[in-house]
């Protein structure tokens, strides 16, 4: 390590003095203000892999499976919090940090490692997008994914990017909310079997599921993007605590509450059965026997704004941290940025023409696929978070405890994805 650099850094650093603003009052509305950074990371995190997991898990382990929500969202919020921190605290983007500090060719591989992971999800956010919209207008599934594509696409040639996807994103998570939660009470799951689910059990058979379901769920790269939602959103370290009530807790529980509310869904409708679902028509019937049609439409366009908002989240995220990692910066509006951006979208629009098969497993299984590169970008976050230039945000004991238990829970699912893609471990 040089010791020069960090001084350099930690000398940085003292000028964003963590007490600098601490006798300004907090107001509600400064607070609702700094919500974003971690709804973006939400938003991306709920895609359509996410949904479609979720209904497998329910319809063919009924209730078993919630408590791998719980988990993977409690994990989730303390890695978030440790980007947040890096945003507010470190002098420069989280990948220039990296290199500065680790070296160039870790912050190069970063950067790669995270455009690797948006690949992965680009294929679910195109096939979940254009199926939602062919089952509610009609028309060929590519033509709709063509169309969500290049919206996407439109949206982020747009100035001050950051700000038009973030004041997008909002608005759908709001709707998706709306829309899960009523479709959950509609069909009136059982609550009690559903508490019964956060005790850990592993099914027979459940494996590449479960790590679906955490790959989604705990989602890293999501989390290692969120420094660089906030550093655009210049929240001062004065103004962590309001922004982590207001923004990182509810930005990441809400999607989790809303993915053990479609499994507790399907486990109603289909869990006594055992079915397992192969065609988002199958994702959407699960709520049509309870609910009937208006249920299965709340449930398909639920489904299209999490493809969507993911999409757009997933773009704008893999094309800047490649775009960072390469050395080209990792502004929103950089040129170099928006081809990357461009590369995701063309990417996950080709697979989805391409791949043969069921699309709902596709989407599950790119989704698992996350997992082989995510004990990397944990092992970053949590070293940098560690780092003197972080001053008083600087991870405490407990903090890292339960960054080693988050890094622990995404090795054991690496691990068994590897066990079960070379068949020791039966799928």
């Amino acid at each position: 390590m040089n010791e020069n650099v960090e001084d350099k850094l930690g000398a940085m650093t003292e000028i964003r003095d963590y007490d600098k603003d601490a006798s300004a009052p907090s107001t509600w509305a400064r607070r609702l203000a700094l919500i974003g950074p971690a709804f973006i990371a939400g938003a991306w995190q709920f895609g359509p892999g996410n949904l479609a997991s979720a209904v497998e898990a329910g319809s063919a382990f009924g209730y078993a499976l919630i408590w791998v929500i719980a988990l993977s969202t409690l994990l989730m919020i303390f890695f978030t919090d440790m980007s947040v921190r890096i945003g507010i605290s470190a002098p420069a983007s989280l990948i220039q940090t990296i290199k500065t500090t680790l070296g160039k060719p870790v912050g190069v591989l970063a950067g790669i490692s995270v455009f690797f992971i948006t690949l992965c999800f680009s294929v679910g956010n195109a096939a979940g997008s254009g199926l939602a919209l062919s089952m509610l207008f009609g028309g060929p599934a590519l033509l709709w994914t063509l169309l969500c594509s290049i919206g996407v696409a439109f949206i982020l040639l747009m100035r001050n990017v950051y700000r038009v996807v973030e004041r997008v994103l909002l608005v759908l998570v709001a709707a998706m909310a709306v829309g899960f939660v009523t479709s959950a009470f509609m069909v009136q799951p059982d609550w009690v079997q559903g508490m019964s689910g956060l005790m850990p059990t592993l099914p027979p058979g459940s494996e590449i599921l479960i790590i679906a379901l955490v790959g989604t769920n705990f989602s890293i790269n999501a989390a290692f993007f969120t420094s660089y939602a906030t550093r655009a959103r210049k929240i001062k370290p004065s103004e962590y605590r309001d922004a982590t009530i207001t923004d990182t807790i509810p930005g990441i529980v809400a999607p989790g509450i809303m993915t053990a509310l479609v499994i507790m869904v399907a486990a109603a409708v289909l869990g006594h059965t055992g079915q397992r679902v192969e065609t988002l028509v199958q994702l959407a019937n699960v709520f049509t026997p309870l609910a009937g049609e208006i249920g299965a439409k709340i449930f398909i366009i639920g489904f299209f704004g999490a493809a969507f908002s993911s999409m757009l989240a997933n773009a704008t995220a893999g094309g800047t941290l490649l775009s960072d990692g390469l050395g080209w910066g990792g502004n929103f509006d950089c040129l170099r940025t928006k081809a990357l951006v461009g590369f995701v979208l063309a990417f996950g629009l080709a697979i989805v023409a391409f791949a043969p098969g069921s699309r709902v497993q596709l989407i599950i299984f790119a989704q698992a696929m996350t997992v082989l590169v995510a004990p990397f970008l944990g092992v970053l976050l949590i070293v940098i978070a560690n780092k003197p230039m972080m001053g008083k945000l600087r991870n405490t004991w407990w903090q890292n405890a339960m960054g080693g238990i988050g890094l622990l829970a995404i090795l054991a699912s690496s691990g068994l994805l590897i066990a079960s893609l070379t068949g020791m471990v039966a799928q």
